[in-house]
């Protein structure tokens, strides 16, 4: 079993009703929309309860669509049965699983995602390897040190155990961990007024030396 899967498989189905209600998600979904293209190959990387990936699925070649959750690749494979969408593949693994290999994808999904990862650094590295040369994330994530009391509040919580690791950094924090990895920043702005949760759209270039 993954780490923190059992949490996640705990709040699947109420995770999948906030997914549906959150107006960030209407508003990512739309952004990117307008960065990818027909053909594209895309990465969902941790992708839920398939709200993400079900809605772009007619805007692109094909879809891999991963999650360490169990119960969220059901519902999300059960919503993409029901709308007969035929053009995702859903899978519990990780994207170091080796059957994705070097310049496979031309673009990666990562929608609230990099503020629950350990070494996060690793996993921009491996983005990096995976993607096509020019290949773009499309991310979304809060940035809690831009929201000290929800912060903390959290922080609370997971010290408790009663929900996953929050990493804490802000914007700018977040957008070095990119560059640093070779990628350059095309857009980066919060989603919503006020809101700790920015969207960075990040394209792969130049050579990766980590």
């Amino acid at each position: 079993m993954y780490k923190d899967e059992k949490f996640w498989d705990r709040i699947a189905s109420k995770f999948d009703k906030i997914e549906a209600n959150d107006i960030a998600y209407k508003i990512f979904i739309e952004k990117a929309r307008g960065y990818l293209k027909a053909d594209d190959i895309v990465l969902d990387f941790g992708c839920g309860t398939g709200h993400i990936c079900n809605e772009i699925a007619g805007n692109v070649g094909f879809i891999h669509a991963i999650d360490i959750s169990t119960k969220m690749i059901e519902i999300a494979k059960n919503k993409a049965s029901v709308s007969s969408i035929l053009n995702i593949d859903f899978e519990r693994t990780t994207i170091f699983d080796k059957k994705f290999s070097e310049g496979t994808f031309d673009a990666i999904i990562a929608f609230n995602i990099f503020h629950l990862l350990e070494e996060q650094q690793k996993y921009i590295q491996r983005l990096w390897q995976i993607l096509k040369p020019g290949g773009l994330i499309l991310s979304a994530t809060p940035c809690m040190s831009e929201a000290p009391g929800l912060n903390f509040i959290l922080r609370f919580f997971s010290i408790i155990g009663l929900t996953p690791k929050i990493n804490s950094y802000t914007s700018n924090e977040m957008e070095q961990l990119f560059l640093k990895a070779s990628f350059k920043t095309i857009e980066m702005n919060r989603i919503k007024p006020n809101s700790p949760q920015y969207l960075c759209i990040s394209q792969k270039h130049g050579i990766n030396n980590n």
